[in-house]
């Protein structure tokens, strides 16, 4: 069973946030997944202010953000490449839907992207 919704498996077009250490290494996998035509944009904020539970106690610190411009069908692999590169243990890698928005802008996110690679 897939790990996200049914409804993320249809055509479209999606956001993913993704969160890191630092700003060079975000930076450097978002080049990486534009290079690769995973996804077509990346929005990357430098610095923000995290604060969570993690191993029994409440934890802060800065981290860096990115917000990447994707298709629906290529989530399951953008998610498997990040766990795998990733340096967090557990990074968060959330999922929007984007449920609309500029046609032309869509239109280009999708134009700018690869089609998902065949399952085995």
């Amino acid at each position: 069973m897939p790990w996200y919704p049914s409804d993320l498996a249809g055509e479209g077009c999606c956001e993913i946030v993704v969160t890191a250490p630092s700003f060079e290494w975000l930076a450097g996998f978002t080049k990486k997944l534009v290079d690769e035509r995973f996804v077509a944009c990346g929005q990357i904020i430098r610095e923000i202010r995290s604060i969570y539970w993690w191993d029994g106690a409440v934890r802060h610190g800065t981290e860096a953000r990115v917000a990447l411009h994707t298709r629906r069908t290529l989530v399951p692999e953008i998610v498997a490449l990040t766990e795998e590169l990733h340096p967090y243990e557990t990074p968060c890698v959330v999922v929007t839907p984007l449920v609309g928005g500029s046609p032309a802008y869509l239109d280009w996110v999708e134009e700018e992207t690869r089609e998902p690679a065949q399952p085995r």
